[in-house]
């Protein structure tokens, strides 16, 4: 319809920061790409915490998430749509981490279903990006280069519209961002790092099948 063409519009061109409680819900990982650190491991000790003027602590990491709706049986098109867009995310000054998640009902048995909800309400969030960035700066300077229109379709108006038709028929509206302080950083070094091809990550989705 019209007016969620227009909504998904507007979210393209303007990010909304606002974020909306739910409960708390499973997601299983199904996309990442990361930097490899060259520490064994990194931690915040105890004694080292620094303080903002307000007694906070002070952010170790910048961190920008997105909360989808993804419409009902459309989830591998969006998957899709992820994992074969141009990026060159990994190459970027001050990426450190990214995931895409699926949320899911953990099941008696210990497995997990994918939860994709009933309605516009239910469905917000069964999909969420995950981008962690050393500083703001850093992220900042991602949203207004190039990289950022290559990801979004915004290197030419057919590109532009050819990304909104196609939100328009993944998604129930446009996407809720919510951005966050990360701290008290503690991490390990991984034992395996996925491939990329240019700076995103090497994955073969089919559309049908999810990931």
């Amino acid at each position: 319809t019209l007016s969620l063409f227009l909504t998904l519009f507007i979210s393209h061109v303007a990010v909304v920061q606002g974020f909306t409680a739910h409960a708390p819900t499973f997601t299983g990982a199904i996309s990442q790409s990361a930097v490899k650190s060259s520490a064994r491991f990194s931690t915040t000790d105890a004694a080292d915490l620094e303080t903002t003027t307000k007694g906070l602590l002070k952010r170790d990491r910048y961190v920008a998430t997105n909360r989808f709706a993804v419409r009902k049986g459309k989830a591998a098109k969006f998957e899709q749509r992820w994992a074969t867009r141009k990026s060159r995310l990994a190459t970027l000054q001050g990426f450190k981490y990214f995931h895409l998640m699926r949320r899911v009902k953990l099941n008696e048995d210990g497995t997990t279903t994918y939860d994709e909800g009933e309605d516009d309400a239910s469905a917000q969030g069964n999909m969420v990006s995950f981008t962690i960035w050393e500083k703001k700066s850093d992220f900042s300077a991602w949203r207004s280069g190039e990289a950022f229109k290559e990801a979004h379709g915004g290197t030419s108006i057919t590109a532009f519209l050819s990304t909104m038709v196609n939100s328009a028929l993944v998604l129930r509206g446009g996407p809720r961002p919510a951005f966050y302080d990360g701290l008290l950083l503690q991490s390990v070094v991984p034992e395996w790092v996925p491939e990329t091809v240019d700076g995103w990550r090497n994955v073969q989705a089919d559309g049908i099948n999810t990931l």
